[in-house]
């Protein structure tokens, strides 16, 4: 085990985008984005010192509690290594030591059936809280669609979406929906969609200058805008992330206005190609709710993604490491409650 150094860098961006368990979650690029964290990456190397596996550690204070350790949808490594994860263990504990954290917190993109991966968790001391359903309950989506790209083509990709997600695109190729890449400066334009559409959905967005630092950190190799425009003027907007073997589609808006001319499906059927011309073995279309009810707010995003005939994933949910487990129970009821009464606030204030 062993913690990265500066020198260490160039090579652990070539293990994580050679890695076919790569994501960009777990990338120093990622990590500058994220600059109100520290960022540490425990490595375990083998015999002949090469990279066998990664965790990148993002540690912060929260007032009152203390130094938390996260981990977003790492490791990165061959899940069923128990030797592995002791290195993360030892490093973890390092990193607990130094930073006098009260837990590790990880939300790996590992699914929630793999009990080769439960069982050495919990053997290293792990404890697991696999029950949440919606967005609100964890930083990372548990519940995502993911369209395999692998051994196909643009038109065997196609014909296998849902007849309806097939006829939308052809609808907004039909009406003139133009489809563009974008610059830094068109970031101003999908900002204000952004907010459009914030408002419409009832979500949080970021601030124009946390989508110009990603750009800044990951444009042109690792990230793109994505515009949709009708008659000269812009309408709709995607932002994809491409990291090793995957592309993520991050965040999306549409205006209010023009929705009827379907450029959410021309975008993504357009960034869809793009990966399979890169390469690609997958395509994320990220978080949906896990509760698949027809009533549930959420229901028209699983439906929208669900015609692209991506696979809907369950992923294990929280991962923990309680070092002063007294402490991460009191954390834990503080964030639901604060996240209970942001809700309450956001509909008194309706």
């Amino acid at each position: 085990m062993k913690l990265l150094e500066d020198k260490d860098k160039i090579r652990y961006k070539e293990f994580l985008e050679g890695h076919k368990r790569c994501n960009f979650q777990q990338s120093l690029e990622w990590g500058n984005v994220k600059d109100s964290w520290i960022k540490e990456v425990i490595l375990s190397e083998n015999k002949e010192g090469e990279i066998r596996g990664s965790l990148c550690v993002w540690i912060r204070k929260i007032p009152i509690f203390g130094n938390i350790m996260y981990v977003s949808r790492g490791p990165v490594c061959d899940l069923h290594d128990k030797e592995i994860f002791k290195d993360f263990l030892c490093g973890a504990n390092e990193l607990a030591k130094k930073y006098n954290a009260f837990v590790l917190r990880m939300e790996p993109d590992v699914e929630k059936n793999d009990e080769k991966f439960r069982e050495i968790v919990t053997d290293l001391g792990f404890k697991i809280k696999d029950d949440s359903k919606d967005f609100k309950d964890e930083i990372q989506p548990r519940f995502v669609f993911q369209l395999d790209l692998r051994g196909k083509d643009k038109d065997t990709i196609f014909k296998e979406f849902h007849q309806k997600t097939r006829y939308n695109i052809r609808l907004a190729t039909k009406k003139g929906v133009e489809i563009k890449f974008g610059t830094k400066e068109d970031l101003k334009d999908f900002h204000k969609i952004m907010v459009e559409t914030g408002k419409r959905d009832d979500f949080l967005i970021r601030s124009l200058s946390y989508f110009e630092k990603m750009y800044d950190e990951l444009a042109p190799n690792h990230m793109k805008l994505v515009m949709a425009y009708y008659e000269g003027q812009p309408i709709a907007g995607i932002i994809p992330i491409m990291y090793g073997n995957k592309m993520w589609y991050l965040y999306g808006a549409s205006s209010n206005s023009k929705r009827n001319l379907m450029p959410n499906y021309l975008l993504q059927w357009t960034m869809i190609q793009e990966a399979i011309e890169q390469g690609k073995d997958m395509y994320d279309f990220r978080g949906v709710s896990g509760v698949v009810d027809e009533n549930h707010p959420q229901y028209g995003l699983y439906r929208f993604k669900k015609g692209f005939n991506a696979r809907f994933v369950e992923f294990i949910g929280e991962v923990y490491l309680p070092y002063k487990p007294l402490k991460y129970k009191l954390y834990k009821f503080a964030e639901k409650t604060f996240r209970t009464f942001r809700s309450l606030k956001k509909k008194f204030m309706k």
